[in-house]
C-alpha cells in the first residue's frame, strides 16, 4: 500500500536549505519514492493561512518511506534542512477503501 510523506517547513536560511534540496532527489529515488509536489504554491481555503513550504512524496509502502528517512546518506543531508528550517514530517499510508472510507472519528 502506498505511503505518503508530507513535510512542512519554515525556512530561515535559504542558502543552506538549497544544499539539502540538491541532495534529496537521488535519495528519494533510491528508495522507490517520487515527489508529488516540491514547494509548489499552497492555497488556504479554510482555517488559518498556510505560509510554510510543503513537500509531498509518494513511496511504494511505509517501509520504503521509513528506510529513506533512516538512510545514512539522507540523515547526513537532513542536517542542512535542520540547520536551515523548522520542519514537520508526517507519514500516512493510502487507504484501500477509497470509495467509502471509514471516517475514523471515534
Amino acid at each position: 500500500m502506498a505511503a505518503y510523506v508530507i513535510a512542512t517547513m519554515t525556512i530561515h536560511d535559504p542558502q543552506t536549505y538549497l544544499r539539502y534540496t540538491e541532495l534529496t532527489p537521488p535519495l528519494v529515488a533510491k528508495h522507490g519514492g517520487r515527489f508529488l509536489t516540491r514547494g509548489d504554491k499552497v492555497d488556504t481555503h479554510e482555517g488559518e493561512i498556510f505560509n510554510e513550504r510543503m513537500v509531498l512524496l509518494e513511496f511504494p509502502d511505509r517501509q520504503k518511506a521509513e528506510a529513506w528517512l533512516h538512510d545514512p546518506e539522507y540523515v547526513a543531508a537532513a542536517e542542512f534542512r535542520k540547520a536551515a528550517s523548522v520542519c514537520r514530517i508526517l507519514i500516512q499510508e493510502g487507504g484501500s477503501n477509497t470509495g467509502n472510507p471509514d471516517p475514523k472519528v471515534g
